[in-house]
């Protein structure tokens, strides 16, 4: 099991440098960035004093040289004119559009978008396991009826449209706080019970909203699963032996059902992280949805090159999680993996 995780380690690591090359030729597709297009609008007013600072910019960040030279001096394996300094040095870059570092515009958005997420994929899990379960031993009764309504609703209400929905009844029917992850009261003190208490309740919202989608998917992928397992010739046999229900259910089927089910982690985790960048803006969350769609527009790459990164380390890490969480469901997994490896 060591030497699968290890391997599934270091498979991450040329995976992000190609996503990192991928993420940094798109940027530079659109002609021209933010420096380009300052120093443009300056030349064309004549304003002598920007136009000097703006050059200085784009020589101090080496957007000066070559794209390929670009890269590197902005991952760190080339000298730029400050040396070797960049992400794998913990230099994150400067951000134009904001004009600070862009450590400080991300700041403790980071921690907001993963909360955010996590709490997303806990719901998606936690509503989807049981529901889909039922909707499968109970085909065709009033439980499969509601799951399959609760996966209509996720799965046709574009999720903008549900968090105003649910901004307005929350907040009128049941006194649910509009817009933040916290009371604002809460954001400078340390942390304690009560500004937890806070968060958890500014998370009710969003997390409902963003694990909608996903939450009526993994119902009906479950129930479609389990439905297929529960009509094989060994659930008949053990029937027909008279193992109890619970244990004939959870001994097998379920278990052979939960393959593709937690397999899907890898692919939740994008779907859930580009679904909370429209609606972090609808909402008003302090996530880095907001800041990625301003850099985009802006072209500044710095930081939009960064939070890119960020999401796809994300999905990373959540397939990681995904094949160790498979490995130990199945052993013929990790099993495979290592005949193939020694073989």
């Amino acid at each position: 099991m060591l030497r699968f995780i290890l391997h599934r380690l270091l498979v991450m690591v040329p995976t992000l440098a190609v996503v990192s090359m991928l993420i940094f030729t798109v940027i530079n597709l659109p002609p021209g960035d933010y420096l380009s297009n300052q120093i443009a609008e300056l030349r064309a007013t004549g304003q002598e004093a920007g136009l000097a600072k703006a050059e200085f910019l784009r020589r101090e960040y080496a957007l000066d040289r070559p794209l390929p030279e670009q890269y590197l001096v902005w991952v760190g394996l080339w000298p730029g004119p400050n040396g070797f300094n960049g992400l794998l040095q913990g230099d994150l870059g400067w951000s134009f559009e904001f004009n600070r570092p862009v450590a400080e515009v991300v700041g403790e958005t980071l921690w907001f978008t993963v909360i955010l997420n996590l709490a997303a994929v806990l719901f998606v899990y936690l509503v989807s396991f049981p529901l889909g379960s039922l909707a499968a031993i109970r085909a065709n009764s009033w439980v499969d009826y509601l799951a399959a309504t609760i996966g209509y609703i996720g799965l046709a209400t574009p999720n903008f449209l549900l968090a105003l929905i649910l901004l307005y009844y929350g907040q009128k029917w049941l006194g649910l706080p509009i817009g933040g992850l916290m009371d604002a009261q809460y954001e400078d003190q340390p942390m304690s019970w009560a500004k937890i208490g806070s968060v958890l309740e500014h998370l009710i919202v969003p997390t409902i909203v963003i694990g909608l989608s996903g939450t009526a998917a993994m119902v009906r992928r479950l129930r479609a699963n389990l439905l297929d397992e529960l009509g094989k010739p060994y659930v008949v046999t053990a029937k027909a032996k008279g193992v109890p229900p619970l244990r004939r259910l959870a001994r097998y089927p379920l278990r052979m059902a939960l393959n593709p089910f937690v397999s899907d982690i890898g692919s939740l985790l994008p779907s859930l992280v580009s679904g909370s960048v429209l609606i972090s803006v609808v909402l008003s969350l302090p996530t880095i949805g907001p800041a990625l769609l301003e850099a985009l527009r802006a072209q500044d790459i710095f930081l939009s090159g960064f939070i890119l990164m960020f999401i796809s380390l994300l999905v990373l890490v959540g397939m990681l999680i995904s094949d160790i969480a498979l490995a130990l469901l199945d052993p013929r997994i990790r099993l495979g993996k290592g005949r193939k490896a020694r073989s």
